[in-house]
């Protein structure tokens, strides 16, 4: 099935685009579930071949996977980005896939997971992602779950380009430390995990060579722009009892109040011993952060000794 075809799904989002991209980028023929009504204008121009339907709708998803050799998914509802989301597409729109999947014979289905998802009933989205790796287990489809750590370059927009405005804003503490990644990095990763090897049933954290705190991230940025980055820091209590009033009318809000105290217990930590046995060393802190700031169109200041940062 060297020419059949990769079905991803997200691939209007953040995360999907650059893994639509990444498979472009390594000869794959890429088809794309798209959400009737969406615009697909942007993957039809890279050549993808798009298949309309919904992950709430199973007939969709089986005539999608037709032909398909993998599948790669970094759909969630909980996020927003698109409308028509919600956290039913984590539950529901998840088993379905599953179901597909397992129904279609794909060779390979690559799940995009979160970091100690297994370990937070509490939150959840996390939640969700594990029952959708138990249920790919359970109807024995052969799966990767890739579990990535907080994005960076997504947790970071809120109050705009932190260097710029000169802030980080974060909720908590900002000395506790925890796993980061880039998106580039993980859809990278995603996009690999299509055909490496060996790969069935792992579930691998993905993250940079060490967990850091949000302070740490603001003062490389400081050291690489060569201006102070102050982070300004949100109680998170104030947010947890915000979370507690719009529960009632917002599920979202209580789920992302847990997720932020969950980032406050210092065990959002990835162990990467899988990531380096399969896709090499992790990216340190510092090459990362030094991306992100050129993401954001900044330059680096020459500021830094030599040997102070690994090389790109």
């Amino acid at each position: 099935m060297a020419n059949a075809p990769v079905l991803v799904l997200g691939g209007t989002g953040m995360l999907g685009g650059q893994v639509v991209t990444e498979l472009l980028k390594r000869g794959k023929h890429v088809r794309a579930l798209v959400r009737p009504g969406s615009d697909s204008s942007r993957l039809e121009a890279a050549g993808v071949d798009i298949a309309r339907g919904d992950m709430l709708d199973a007939w969709s998803l089986l005539r999608a996977m037709e032909g398909v050799d993998a599948v790669v998914t970094s759909a969630a509802g909980y996020t927003r980005h698109r409308k028509g989301d919600t956290p039913k597409t984590d539950m529901v729109g998840n088993a379905n896939l599953a179901e597909a999947a397992s129904r279609s014979g794909v060779r390979r289905f690559v799940l995009t997971s979160i970091l100690t998802c297994d370990q937070t009933p509490q939150v959840p989205h996390f939640w969700h992602k594990k029952l959708a790796e138990d249920k790919l287990q359970e109807l024995g489809v052969p799966f990767v779950a890739l579990r990535p750590g907080a994005f960076l370059d997504q947790v970071t927009r809120f109050g705009g380009d932190p260097v710029t405005k000169g802030r980080l804003t974060w909720v908590g503490s900002p000395q506790i430390p925890l796993t980061f990644v880039l998106t580039s990095d993980v859809a990278a990763y995603l996009a690999e995990a299509v055909d490496l090897p060996g790969l069935e049933g792992q579930r691998i954290d993905i993250g940079w060579d060490r967990a850091v705190a949000m302070q740490e991230v603001a003062d490389v940025l400081g050291r690489l722009s060569g201006r102070p980055i102050r982070v300004r820091s949100i109680p998170l209590g104030v947010l947890h009892a915000a979370g507690m009033v719009l529960a009632p009318v917002n599920a979202m809000a209580k789920d992302g109040a847990a997720m932020l105290e969950w980032f406050q217990s210092g065990r959002y930590v990835a162990d990467t011993a899988l990531q380096r046995q399969f896709f090499g060393e992790p990216p340190t802190a510092e090459v990362a952060i030094r991306r992100f700031v050129a993401g954001l169109g900044h330059t680096h200041h020459p500021g830094p000794r030599r040997g102070q940062f690994s090389p790109d």
